[in-house]
């Protein structure tokens, strides 16, 4: 009869056949590992080196921006403060400038009531002269009337007195 075959018989050529299989799926691996895994691994390492460093900057400029928004807050309180400070200087220069105007404006006034002052006085005496000098006129002219006439020395005298009376005393005084 015939014998019956195994349906799984360890023979030399299996085992040949499985030792071989072995090593090339060994090989294989290693070849894939050099070929594939390792740049794999590598292009995963450099990417999440690159995303921890990505998480850090954005930190940091997450932390700076806080620290300028705070700044800005900060300085967005202290505006109207500023601002009032910038008005109230701005109104001190301004009561300080119309104050100095209006000083100016005064000792202007002042100094043309003044020369306004001496011009009417300067007039005043160029007309007191004018005056004396017509009434040495009019003297000289009665003096030579009553010399003409030969008017004695007590009529001149009393003619020159009422001429002094008409004129008055104020006159030669001043």
């Amino acid at each position: 009869m015939e014998e019956m075959q195994r349906l799984f018989g360890l023979d030399m050529q299996l085992l040949h056949d499985v030792v071989l299989m072995a090593l090339a799926v060994f090989f294989l691996f290693l070849f894939l590992s050099k070929m594939l895994f390792n740049p794999a691994r590598k292009m995963l390492e450099e990417r999440k080196k690159r995303i921890a460093t990505d998480i850090e900057t954005a930190e940091t400029d997450k932390k700076d921006a806080a620290a300028l928004k705070a700044e800005y807050e900060a300085r967005l309180k202290n505006i109207d403060k500023e601002a009032e400070q910038i008005l109230s200087e701005a109104r001190q220069k301004a009561q300080k400038n119309a104050a100095r105007i209006e000083s100016e404006a005064k000792e202007e006034a002042a100094r043309i009531i003044r020369t306004a002052n001496d011009e009417a006085e300067l007039s005043k005496k160029r007309a007191m002269d004018e005056v004396k000098q017509e009434m040495i006129t009019v003297a000289s002219m009665m003096a030579a009337k009553v010399v003409a006439a030969n008017i004695d020395a007590a009529v001149q005298d009393t003619l020159v007195e009422e001429t002094l009376k008409e004129m008055g005393d104020s006159t030669w005084q001043s």
